[in-house]
C-alpha cells in the first residue's frame, strides 16, 4: 500500500501529521516546536538549548531515570535537538510501542523545571560551551554569524555563552517556555506504522488542554554589508578561513539549485574547492554549504590551511566563486540530481528519516509536500536555473573571518 498523508489540528491549535505506511517495520514520532535561538532575547541567549536538556530531567509523572529507563524498556532511538529555528524531541521505536513513545514524548514537553535540577544542568551546559571553543571551525563560524547577522537574532548562539548561561534564572527559563512551548506553536509529526485516528485521539488526551499563546517571529531579512575581522588564539596552530553571504531562504523555490550550486562549489569530494585547494595541497580542509533558514538564507565557504597560505586560499576561493557560472556542465547538473535525489530517497526509506523531513517542512513551510514532489522539484532544476540563483545571489556581500596563532 502506498504512504498516505494524514493531517489535522486540535481545538487548541496543536497540528498533528502523518505519513502513514501499514508495511513498514517501524513508527516514528517527532514534536517539533517552532523555536529556537532566533526567537530568544539576547540576554537569555541559549535558553532554548538549556530547556531541551531540562525536557528529560522529569515531569510530575516521571523522574530522569524514569524517563530513560522506560525509552530503554522500549529499545526506542530517542533524542532532542534545537537549532537556531526550531526545538525537537522525537523517537522510533516497533509500532507496536509508538503508544507508550507518544506518551513518554508529550509528557516531557511538560517539564518539572526543578531548581536542583536546573542547577546541576548549568553546569553540564558551560561544559560544553567550553567543549565547542577547543573546536576552530565553531568559535571563528559562531563569531562570523554575529558580524554577518549583526543585530539581527540570527546573530544569537544556540549555546549561548558562558556569561548569559551562568546569568541565566530559572525562572527566565519557565517564561521562556509558557510563551514559546504553547499548542500553536507545536506541531506532532508520526511515520510509519501508525494508525492515525488512534494516535490522534491519545494525543489530544495528553496535549488537548496546552494552551495557545500566538507566538510569532519576526522574519525580516538582515541588512548584510561586506566586512572582515582576524581572531587570534593561542591554541590554534593552523590558519582558517569563513565566508559567509546572503542564499535563498527556505520558503524560496530556488533553495534547490542553490543547494546543487553549493555542493558543486564545495562538497567534501568532487568539488571546485576540493580540486583548487584540497587535491594540490594548498588547504587541508576546504567546503562550502548552504543554510536555508526562515525568511533569509546563508552560503559559506570555508577553509583550513597554513597560516601563511591563507592569504593564497582566499584568492583561489574567489576565483573559483567568481568562475563558478562559466564552469557549469551538465554533467555538473546530473551528478549533483543524482546524488541529492540519492540523499533525499534514503532519508525518506526509514520511517524516522519521514518523520524528520515531514516535521521539519511543515515547521517551516506549514504546508505537506510528498517526497516523489521535492525528488521531481530537484530533478527539474536546469543550468539555466543554476546560472540564476548565482546571478541573484552571487556571493556578496560577504562577511569573511579569519582564525589565525596568536
Amino acid at each position: 500500500m502506498p504512504v498516505t498523508f494524514e493531517h489535522t489540528t486540535l481545538p487548541n491549535g496543536l497540528t498533528v501529521i502523518a505519513e502513514t505506511d501499514p508495511a513498514a517495520h517501524t513508527a516514528a514520532c517527532g514534536f517539533f516546536v517552532k523555536t529556537g535561538a532566533r526567537d530568544e532575547r539576547s540576554e537569555v541567549m541559549g535558553v532554548s538549548h538549556f530547556l531541551e536538556h531540562m525536557m528529560f530531567k522529569g515531569t510530575a509523572r516521571r523522574t530522569a531515570e524514569d524517563v530513560n529507563r522506560e525509552f530503554d524498556e522500549l529499545g526506542a532511538s530517542a533524542n532532542a535537538y534545537t537549532t537556531g529555528e526550531m526545538t525537537c524531541f522525537y523517537a522510533s521505536v516497533l509500532p507496536e510501542h509508538l503508544t507508550r513513545a507518544t506518551d513518554i514524548l508529550a509528557d516531557i514537553m511538560r517539564p518539572a523545571l526543578r531548581q536542583t535540577d536546573f542547577d546541576t544542568e548549568k553546569g553540564v551546559i558551560l561544559e560544553e560551551i567550553a567543549m565547542y571553543q577547543d573546536q576552530p571551525f565553531w568559535v571563528l563560524y559562531e563569531r562570523a554569524m554575529e558580524e554577518y547577522y549583526g543585530r539581527h537574532p540570527l546573530a544569537h548562539r544556540v549555546l549561548g555563552t558562558a556569561r548569559t548561561i551562568t546569568d541565566l534564572q530559572r525562572d527566565q527559563m519557565q517564561a521562556y517556555f509558557d510563551a514559546r512551548y504553547s499548542a500553536d506553536n507545536t506541531t506532532v509529526a508520526l511515520a510509519g506504522r501508525v494508525d492515525f485516528a488512534e494516535a490522534v485521539d491519545q494525543i489530544a488526551s495528553l496535549c488537548g488542554r496546552w494552551t495557545r499563546t500566538a507566538a510569532a517571529r519576526g522574519t525580516g531579512t538582515p541588512a548584510v554589508v561586506d566586512r572582515t575581522f582576524t581572531l587570534r588564539d593561542a591554541k590554534v596552530n593552523r590558519g582558517y578561513l569563513l565566508m559567509i553571504a546572503p542564499a535563498p531562504s527556505a520558503q524560496d523555490d530556488r533553495r534547490y539549485a542553490a543547494a546543487m550550486l553549493s555542493q558543486i562549489l564545495g562538497a567534501a569530494d568532487n568539488s571546485r574547492l576540493h580540486w583548487a585547494l584540497v587535491e594540490p595541497g594548498l588547504a587541508e580542509e576546504a567546503q562550502a554549504a548552504f543554510d536555508p533558514r526562515d525568511g533569509c538564507g546563508d552560503y559559506y565557504a570555508f577553509a583550513a590551511a597554513d597560516p601563511d597560505r591563507l592569504d593564497e586560499v582566499a584568492a583561489a576561493i574567489d576565483r573559483e566563486i567568481d568562475g563558478l557560472v562559466a564552469s557549469l556542465t551538465q554533467d555538473d547538473l546530473e551528478r549533483l540530481r543524482n546524488k541529492t535525489a540519492t540523499g533525499a530517497a534514503l532519508a525518506g526509506e526509514r520511517p524516522g528519516g519521514r518523520m524528520q523531513r515531514l516535521g521539519r517542512l511543515w515547521t517551516y513551510l506549514g504546508r505537506y509536500q510528498t517526497l516523489e514532489d521535492e525528488l521531481a522539484r530537484i530533478n527539474a532544476v536546469t543550468l539555466d536555473d543554476l546560472r540564476r540563483v548565482a546571478a541573484d545571489f552571487p556571493f556578496r556581500p560577504r562577511t569573511v573571518g579569519r582564525l589565525l596563532p596568536e
